[in-house]
C-alpha cells in the first residue's frame, strides 16, 4: 500500500473499538486511540505517544476509580479565577478544574501529602507605540510610551504516577497595562497595577495554603504512623492504647489534654 493509501487506511481504537476518523488518532507506542478516549485521560498527562497500550488501559483503570472519589469530595475552600483549585481540606485532598461541576469532568484527585512544591510565574511581554509624523514615518514618543501583557501561571509539582506538574494559568485573559517610560517588572511602574498585584496575591495565596496543607498532611501521617504509647486514664485510672479518637478503651474518656 502506498503512502497515499495508508494515508486514508480505516483505523480501529484499541480501547473502545470504534473507527477513527482521518484527523481522529491519537497514536500510541503500540496501538491506536480515538478522541474519545484520549479525553478520558488526565489534562496533565503528555507521555501518550510513548505509552503502550497497556499502561494508557492502567490509567483508564485509574480514572475509573478517580470517578468514585470524587463522589465523597467535599469542597471546604475554593482558590484561583479561571481554572480553580477546589479543596476538601477534610481529607487532605484538592482538584484543579475550570467546570462548575468538577465531577463531570473527572478531574485528578490530589493528596496534599503528593505536592513536591509549588511555584508562581509572571510572565511579562512589551511592545512600544508608536507615532505618524508629518512624512508619515512611525517614530517614538518622546518620553516612549509601551503597552506590557502579563500573565500569571501556577506550576504544582507533584508525586504521580502519570504527571510530574499541574501547570495552568490564573486569569483568562491577559492584563494590559499601558505605560510611559520603560521599567522592569519588579522596578516600579506597570508591575504596580492593581490587577497586577491582585492576581501576584493570588497565586503566591495559592502558594502559601498548599504548602501549608502539605504539611499539615505529611505532620497527620507521621503522627498516625507513629506507635502508640499507653497512657493512664485520667476518668477511670485504667492503663489503656488510645483509640482512634484519643479516648480511654474501657471507659471512653478523652485522653485529650
Amino acid at each position: 500500500m502506498g503512502l497515499f493509501g495508508k494515508l486514508f487506511e480505516k483505523k480501529e481504537c484499541a480501547i473502545c473499538g470504534a473507527e477513527i476518523g482521518l484527523l481522529g488518532n491519537n497514536k500510541l507506542k503500540d496501538a491506536n486511540m480515538c478522541n474519545g478516549c484520549a479525553n478520558k485521560l488526565s489534562p496533565w498527562f503528555k507521555d501518550r505517544a510513548s505509552s503502550t497500550l497497556e499502561e494508557i488501559l492502567e490509567q483508564l483503570d485509574y480514572h475509573e476509580a478517580n470517578k468514585e472519589k470524587l463522589k465523597d469530595f467535599n469542597v471546604t475552600r475554593v482558590l484561583g479565577e479561571d481554572k480553580k483549585i477546589y479543596l476538601d481540606e477534610d481529607k487532605y485532598q484538592f482538584v484543579v478544574t475550570a467546570k462548575k461541576d468538577f465531577r463531570e469532568e473527572n478531574p485528578d484527585v490530589i493528596d496534599f501529602a503528593q505536592v513536591i512544591g509549588v511555584e508562581v510565574d509572571t510572565d511579562e511581554s512589551h511592545s512600544e507605540e508608536k507615532r505618524q509624523n508629518a512624512e508619515g514615518e512611525w517614530v517614538s514618543y518622546n518620553p516612549p510610551r509601551y503597552t506590557y501583557r502579563y500573565n500569571f501561571n501556577i506550576i504544582i509539582r507533584v508525586k504521580h504516577p502519570y504527571f510530574e506538574e499541574m501547570r495552568f494559568q490564573l486569569n483568562k485573559y491577559s492584563v494590559t497595562v499601558k505605560e510611559s517610560g520603560r521599567r522592569g517588572l519588579f522596578g516600579g511602574g506597570p508591575s504596580d497595577h492593581p490587577e497586577v498585584r491582585e492576581y501576584q496575591e493570588m497565586g503566591y495565596e495559592i502558594k502559601r495554603v498548599l504548602t501549608e496543607a502539605r504539611q499539615a498532611a505529611r505532620t497527620a501521617a507521621a503522627a498516625a504512623a507513629a506507635p502508640k504509647q499507653a497512657v493512664t486514664c485520667p476518668w477511670c485510672g485504667a492503663t489503656t492504647m488510645p483509640s482512634a479518637n484519643g479516648c480511654c478503651e474501657y471507659c471512653g474518656g478523652s485522653l485529650k489534654e
